[in-house]
């Protein structure tokens, strides 16, 4: 699914300056702290990118689950060298996933991702890594997709909530019927009603922040995204804010659910790469065919990172005990280099899209958000592995 471009609170230049500097300060405070629990005796989240001449775990041919905007070999795109590179921890080695290691440690167990479509993103590339040595069974419904590999009864599920919270399109206060309205205190009810059933839980969610919506709060209309009357006077939250509220309430839920005996791993904001706007004004990843050298800092991108990242520090601390439940999956500055994994106009099987940008300097149609299958985003689940086994 299209998502609008991001659009974090507008300020004027000297402003959007000072802000810009706080952000990227607050970023490098957490990085020398990093994570927050402990990945053994080393940080995998923190490394670089370098060549790996054994190839992807599967190919475009080899997995019939990758959807057609996500296959971009399929799609045309004529190079490979995005699949070609392995990520490489400074202190310690990221195996290569070992699918049949995987399905032993999960043997008997229900994992499940929830969120949106980067957490299907991400469920894709590794039912796709497990296809090549087990086949499972789609026994998916409207509530969720549910898929089941009887030689080890494992179960994969994946639960569609774009805000991880309650949400609504009736009216509310001064926020009209039609707008989504974001319910900034009441956690996702039909994540909640599966919880207690899952082993280890995904938790990937945030570009739909940048949707129009009304987010509430005690009953009460707060702030909103592309939307807010004027005459309502001065928001009390903007996007970034509810994104940091969501964090809090959803994981709060988790962790405190005494019947929910498992782990929940919240993997941080994934980074987009539309440059020089976002992607209905002229945004593109278009030409890009290897990883940064250094990440380019994005203003939104390292904002909704920082509260997300102190609304989980935030919750470990005040959940006790309950904490130990919560694991954090710290992607976003590994993938702010991958410019490179994106579909870009390599999203439809038509011999004749475009794929360079016009004598007008616009670029082609394309996505810079998902990530192409096979491509970097593999590696979130040998992070994945990696997490759950220590």
């Amino acid at each position: 699914m299209s998502l609008p471009g991001k659009n974090p609170p507008a300020v004027a230049g000297g402003m959007q300056q000072w802000l810009s500097s706080i952000v990227m300060s607050a970023v490098a405070l957490l990085l020398t702290l990093g994570p927050t629990h402990v990945q053994g005796s080393c940080d995998i989240f923190r490394g670089n990118w370098v060549p790996d001449s054994s190839g992807p775990l599967y190919t475009s041919s080899s997995c019939p689950l990758i959807i057609r905007a996500e296959n971009c070999q399929a799609n045309g795109r004529p190079d490979k060298g995005y699949e070609n590179w392995r990520w490489k921890p400074e202190r310690c080695a990221l195996p290569r996933f070992d699918a049949r290691k995987f399905l032993k440690l999960m043997r008997g167990k229900t994992l499940a991702f929830a969120g949106d479509s980067i957490a299907q993103n991400q469920m894709e590339s590794l039912l796709c890594i497990l296809w090549q040595v087990d086949t499972p069974i789609n026994l998916s419904d409207r509530r969720m997709s549910r898929w089941i590999f009887n030689s080890t009864s494992i179960t994969i599920i994946r639960i569609w909530s774009p805000w991880l919270l309650y949400n609504s399109k009736e009216a509310v206060g001064i926020a009209p019927e039609g707008l989504n309205k974001v319910f900034l205190d009441i956690p996702d009810k039909t994540l909640m009603e599966f919880l207690p059933g899952f082993d280890v839980l995904v938790l990937s969610f945030g570009h739909w922040f940048v949707t129009p919506s009304a987010y509430i709060l005690n009953g009460t209309v707060v702030g909103g995204q592309s939307w807010w009357p004027l005459e309502a006077g001065k928001m009390q939250m903007n996007n970034i804010d509810a994104f940091g509220a969501s964090t809090e309430t959803c994981l709060t839920a988790v962790a405190t659910n005494p019947n929910f005996k498992g782990i929940a791993i919240l993997s941080t904001y994934s980074p987009d790469h539309y440059e020089r706007g976002a992607w209905n004004v002229g945004g593109s990843c278009t030409g890009k065919v290897n990883p940064l050298d250094k990440a380019m800092r994005d203003v939104f991108i390292d904002a909704m990172y920082v509260k997300q990242v102190a609304g989980f520090r935030k919750v470990v601390k005040n959940s006790g005990e309950q904490g130990s439940k919560l694991k954090l999956m710290s992607i976003t500055e590994p993938f702010a280099l991958r410019v490179d994994g994106h579909p870009g106009p390599y999203t439809n099987l038509d011999p004749n899209k475009k794929t360079q940008r016009g004598p007008d300097g616009r670029p082609p149609p394309q996505d810079c958000l998902h990530w192409c299958v096979p491509g970097p985003i593999d590696t979130w689940n040998k992070m994945l592995f990696e997490t759950i086994r220590r």
